[in-house]
């Protein structure tokens, strides 16, 4: 018999990074659970700082922000500025999410969702749709918004 998925909850407290990191709803992001848009609150499953559990053991890595799951499928989102010179970071920000979800994070990663890293701009964005920048961060599979909404 195959075993069930875990619930995210479950997923984060299966975790030792982040063992002690889930917040219900959106409270992990703080401020900038604003720039999440839900169509049905009772679907979220809750959330948690990677970036803020895990710099204590990767302190000079480049950490990804955030995971939050609605409808027990995890996004994970980056909250960074939007200009052409941090693509490169964001991109190796995302290198450092893969390794850690298939290294550290197995249950979590089994929970992602169709199209799950989020790059949300913490200011303007000042990445031209035409841009190469744009096509790196396409070709990543990494989804640039003002606004992530589910």
């Amino acid at each position: 018999m195959a075993k069930k998925k875990l619930t995210f909850k479950e997923a984060i407290e299966a975790t030792p990074d982040v063992l002690t990191g889930y917040r219900v709803g959106l409270k992990a992001l703080g401020d900038y659970a604003k720039k999440i848009e839900v169509e049905n609150t009772r679907q979220l499953n809750g959330s948690v700082d990677i970036d803020a559990c895990t710099t204590h053991k990767y302190p000079n890595d480049n950490r990804w922000d955030y995971a939050l799951a609605y409808n027990e499928e995890v996004y994970f989102v980056e909250v960074h500025t939007a200009n052409t010179d941090q693509v490169s970071v964001v991109i190796k920000k995302l290198q450092w999410l893969k390794d850690w979800l298939n290294g550290q994070a197995p249950e979590i990663n089994k929970l992602k969702a169709g199209r799950p890293f989020i790059w949300i701009p913490s200011g303007k964005n000042r990445i031209l749709k035409s841009s190469s920048e744009a096509r790196r961060i396409s070709q990543a599979k990494i989804e640039l918004v003002k606004s992530l909404k589910l």
